[in-house]
């Protein structure tokens, strides 16, 4: 038995067969359009108020929806700027255009020429004079398109998501509009953005699982990287003294509302600079941001209201852990000692993980959901931060800390580790880890222990999570929302 949507199918395919037929091209090379509909809209403003004559404009978009009345119809029309409306008259038409204007379909692409008018109703019009099919389309929009609300399938076919609910399109105008604000930022600072490569022989510069390809002319395997951090250090050794690179990144681990398997990562790296330099930096750049893109400093997430404007919260990973969790990890020297403590707590404890990520599980379950506003938590256990200098008066803490907003992190920084011995140890015993854990490494970074060797000046390195911040500021609960094509379980 035919499907209803087989049968729609079926029908806009008559129609283009009859259009066709009337020597009528469906999908034009080109149309010279003259305005979009938000600034016809304008122009309508300016002739009621006299400044203009009557204009007449060139229009294309989508056609969102059709409503005749014998001889005349009214279609709305949106384009990339919003929506106007379209009156059509068989009095003011070519029998031609009359004839086509019966095969148009919402979701149609079309071209209208015409001129601006006010209805009785009070409604913004082009009142049509001809009209060019630009786009003939076959698959109809989802039955509620106004109101598309299915997850997966808003997520599988984005497209149909930014047709049917204008506020996704907002959402990622906003995040293009974040991303612009962050070049500037950093580009009024002196840096540089650079370009390092996504295909490395070693994966580098964090602890994650990589995904792995074949190099076939080669004939070897290479890792999508989990982070630039090792290359940009690299060019700070050969003189670079600013340079920053916003790219994608690929870690081979879970999904979440959190996680995606790729997503975009700020790295940032600043010459004679510490993590107390950076931290003022990532206050200021935050706030500046969310003002510049959405004229504020404070913005809603969920049921909160959350204030950018620094500075922020300054807490000890240790006492944080302590106020929250009731652990103090300084009394359990050990993987084992920590463990134990841990499972007294009702947690599930994997005795593959080492002390460093058992510390890591306490933050992420009992600091983490606490951090609503803007709080840097700072100076971590030296196991936890292979690629982080020692503090002065304690070498068992590293300077480094992480950013947390709305419950999660959205930024990791450190004063980086630039002593060669000191470095080769920590990666050393970071890849037997990695090993032990199975976590897919063959090898680490020689050639970057190498460029250490040659001298690399005190430095201030910084990571953030674009997507998250783009929640933040968008006021989404998932990654999914502000990632245009997430990554998503094929359909059998």
């Amino acid at each position: 038995m035919t499907s209803r949507l087989e049968q729609i199918i079926k029908q806009r395919q008559e129609k283009l067969e009859r259009i066709r037929a009337r020597g009528i091209n469906p999908y034009p090379y080109g149309y010279r359009r003259t305005h979009t509909a938000q600034q016809a809209l304008e122009l309508l403003v300016q002739q009621e108020e006299g400044k203009i004559k009557t204009p007449v404009v060139n229009l294309a978009g989508r056609v969102m929806a059709h409503r005749p009345f014998g001889k005349i119809a009214f279609l709305d029309l949106r384009d990339g700027s919003g929506r106007i409306q379209l009156y059509f008259s068989n009095e003011n038409l070519s029998h031609t255009s009359s004839q086509l204007l019966e095969e148009i379909d919402i979701g149609d692409i079309i071209g209208v020429t015409g001129k601006l008018i006010r209805t009785r109703k009070g409604e913004p019009t082009v009142e049509a004079s001809d009209f060019t099919l630009l786009a003939k389309s076959l698959q109809p929009l989802p039955e509620k398109w106004h109101g598309l609300s299915d997850i997966d399938k808003r997520h599988r076919q984005r497209y149909l998501d930014l047709i049917a609910n204008s506020e996704v399109k907002e959402i990622f105008e906003k995040r293009s509009r974040i991303i612009a604000a962050i070049r500037q930022f950093f580009n009024q600072r002196g840096f540089i953005e650079v370009e390092t490569p996504v295909l490395q022989a070693s994966p580098g510069g964090a602890l994650a699982r990589p995904f792995v390809t074949h190099h076939h002319t080669l004939d070897e395997d290479f890792y999508l990287r989990i982070a630039p951090e090792l290359y940009l250090k690299r060019l700070i050794v050969g003189g670079f003294d600013k340079v920053y690179e916003l790219g994608r990144i690929f870690r081979n681990e879970g999904l979440s509302t959190k996680h995606n398997p790729e997503f975009t990562m700020l790295e940032s790296y600043e010459a004679y600079a510490d993590y107390n330099d950076v931290m003022e930096m990532v206050e200021e750049m935050v706030a500046e941001i969310c003002q510049q893109v959405l004229g504020t400093d404070q913005v809603e997430y969920g049921s909160e209201i959350i204030s950018f404007k620094p500075p922020w919260q300054r807490l000890d990973l240790r006492q944080a852990i302590i106020k929250y969790g009731g652990i103090d990890f300084n009394q359990y020297p050990d993987a084992e000692s920590l463990g134990a403590a841990m499972r007294q707590l009702k947690m599930e404890v994997d005795p593959q993980k080492d002390r460093s990520r058992l510390i890591d599980e306490l933050l992420s379950t009992f600091v983490e959901p606490n951090l609503i506003q803007p709080t840097f938590l700072v100076d971590y256990p030296v196991e936890m931060s292979p690629l982080s200098k020692t503090k002065p008066d304690n070498e068992c803490l590293v300077e480094r800390f992480e950013a947390f907003v709305g419950g999660m992190e959205i930024a990791n920084a450190f004063t980086e580790l630039n002593d060669p011995v000191d470095q080769r140890q920590r990666l050393v015993e970071q890849f037997e880890q990695r090993q032990a854990e199975d976590m897919g490494e063959s090898t680490f970074d020689e050639d970057f222990l190498v460029a250490l060797e040659h001298g690399m000046p005190p430095t201030g390195g910084l990571g953030v999570g674009i997507d998250r911040l783009v929640m933040l500021l968008t006021n989404q609960q998932s990654i999914r929302e502000v990632i245009l094509f997430p990554q998503l379980r094929e359909k059998p």
